[in-house]
């Protein structure tokens, strides 16, 4: 059976940084939506809102074919914003691709903070992604942004410390691995 952990917030909430814990605590592969996406804008060009939301939604569906054509007892970490799309794609993605078993990860923080975050990160982040102009945007994204709640979730409060052993502690469990 397939695995699948969905590392999931809002941008800026610390997804990646806990999907690298896990991947070096674990040996899993990470598949992250802007690893997939940033060469996309190399080779196609920056492109306006809409073209940065198609290449999205094209990663998004690279991902989950890199899932299908995996063997059977592999596990990933999928490190991305899932609420982007309807739940009803993500569960076909999920079904297209034979995952058995997912658990959700979902990781916030107060949405003022993420705006500062992600602020402090425009001149370390790939020209293709929004700008400082997306930050009102995301503040209200993360007013409203919820976790998908396909199987179990943990949440992580990314203005805490991580305690990854208890992830970690939950994670096999939740994903069949014991």
């Amino acid at each position: 059976m397939k695995r699948a952990v969905l590392v999931n917030g809002v941008p800026a909430t610390g997804k990646s940084t806990v999907a690298r814990a896990i991947s070096a605590r674990m040996g899993w592969i990470i598949l992250t939506l802007d690893t997939v996406k940033e060469p996309f804008f190399d080779q196609l060009g920056l492109g306006d809102r809409e073209f940065n939301r198609a290449l999205g939604r094209a990663s998004y569906h690279a991902i989950w074919s890199i899932l299908r054509d995996a063997p059977d007892e592999t596990t990933f970490i999928i490190d991305a914003w899932f609420g982007f799309q309807p739940r009803e794609v993500l569960e076909a993605h999920i079904a297209r691709a034979g995952v058995g078993a997912t658990a959700e990860i979902w990781c916030h923080a107060p949405p003022e903070l993420l705006g500062e975050r992600y602020g402090s990160r425009l001149g370390e982040r790939h020209p293709g992604h929004p700008g400082a102009a997306f930050i009102p945007e995301l503040i209200e994204l993360a007013k409203r942004g919820r976790p998908v709640d396909r199987g179990p979730r943990f949440d992580v409060d990314t203005t805490e410390p991580l305690d990854l052993d208890a992830l970690i502690a939950w994670l096999k469990p939740a994903l069949k691995l014991e």
